[in-house]
């Protein structure tokens, strides 16, 4: 780990990238970009180190670029970030008084909070899909700045395209959450021709991406509050699963990774998740699934990537208490010291101690038990 050390964090200002060269526990000297670092973890083969992320808003970016005295183009670097998730190409649209930011999908959120407020869903009043203005995936333009970021990598990172909201979450946010929850069991021809619509654009968008050249899939889907699923897991079966599978199948056929995140008591559906293709769970929420359970249930056949967390240690607990934690989650999710991507649980907010983001960062770069 000395050699680690020396290059990314006693280095004056952020690290240089790439960074490669590295000792693995047998000895041997690898030159491990931080891309090959995660493949071979997310595939529990043996690695140097476990490949570690840190999310973030804009608010802890910046609150974090100030503590580092990086600015925030060069934070992801500073705190050794392995994974880049690229987006579509597409104008920002704010409302007239700009408390409002719309996405590619027509989706309004509240510019005024730090997370993810849906303020205007587009569907709302209407049932009408053919009247809708979808937006065209074919667009020749939508890909130009993932092209550019994956060409400037040059191979250092893993790339993954960001489907966040992918599918039951983009249908609750055009139609409105209790709306849509209630047609899931109301109404489910409707609610099933909303998720084919939106399943069709997504595959347009997931073959494009892989043409370009990205090394796995990243979803977002939330499924699961705090103590159950969303709803039954045969409406779950019944209507999201068997368009998820269309959503995986692309990557599983390239042979390339899935990654998903699905927050919440999820812990009925994952065999089913597991069994249409996904290879890596994100965010293993401690206080919401056990993580030993999680190993020994589906150890190698479902790598994770999270397991610290941001509900509860990073907000609200010492330094002492995050490399706890972080320690906890590489003994009971990766005993074998591979298989997981060290974070936090969920993007950093700013009510975090950047006293507790230095704790995690010495466990990043003093992983113990690797040898």
């Amino acid at each position: 780990m000395d050699l680690f050390h020396a290059l990314v964090f006693d280095q004056p200002g952020p690290p240089s990238a790439p960074i490669k060269a590295s000792c693995n526990y047998d000895g041997e000297f690898l030159m491990l970009t931080r891309k090959e670092r995660m493949r071979r973890a997310l595939s529990y083969e043996p690695v140097d180190r476990l490949p570690t992320q840190i999310g973030y808003t804009r608010a802890m970016g910046e609150k974090l670029s100030a503590h580092f005295d990086v600015t925030l183009a060069a934070l992801p670097t500073r705190l050794d970030n392995h994974m880049v998730r690229v987006d579509l190409t597409a104008p920002a649209r704010l409302s007239d008084d700009g408390r409002t930011r719309y996405d590619w999908w027509g989706v309004g959120f509240d510019t005024e909070e730090e997370g993810y407020y849906p303020s205007v869903s587009p569907l709302a009043e209407s049932q009408d899909l053919d009247a809708f203005p979808w937006p065209d995936p074919d667009d020749p333009h939508l890909l130009d700045d993932a092209s550019r970021q994956i060409a400037a990598d040059a191979g250092e990172h893993f790339i993954a395209p960001n489907f966040g909201f992918a599918l039951f979450e983009r249908a609750w946010l055009l139609r409105g959450f209790e709306t849509f929850l209630a047609e899931l069991v109301t109404d489910p021809d409707f609610a099933a021709d909303l998720l084919d619509r939106i399943t069709a654009i997504q595959l347009t968008l997931i073959r494009r991406f892989i043409a370009l050249g990205v090394d796995g899939g990243y979803f977002g889907d939330d499924y699961g509050a705090q103590k159950n699923l969303l709803f039954s897991p045969a409406t779950w079966r019944a209507l999201i699963k068997p368009r998820l599978a269309q959503l995986f199948a692309p990557f599983r056929e390239a042979g390339l990774p899935v990654l998903m995140h699905s927050d919440g008591q999820i812990a009925k559906i994952l065999p089913d998740l597991v069994e249409i293709g996904l290879t890596t769970l994100n965010p293993v929420q401690p206080e919401v699934i056990d993580h030993s359970w999680l190993h020994s249930t589906f150890d190698r056949r479902l790598a994770f990537y999270g397991g610290i967390s941001t509900q509860t240690v990073l907000p609200y607990g010492s330094p002492d208490e995050v490399r706890s934690a972080a320690r906890g989650a590489i003994s009971a999710l990766a005993p074998d010291h591979t298989g997981l991507m060290l974070a936090p649980s969920h993007r950093l907010m700013a009510d975090i101690p950047v006293e507790n983001i230095d704790a995690l960062l010495e466990i990043f770069r003093n992983q113990e038990n690797l040898g």
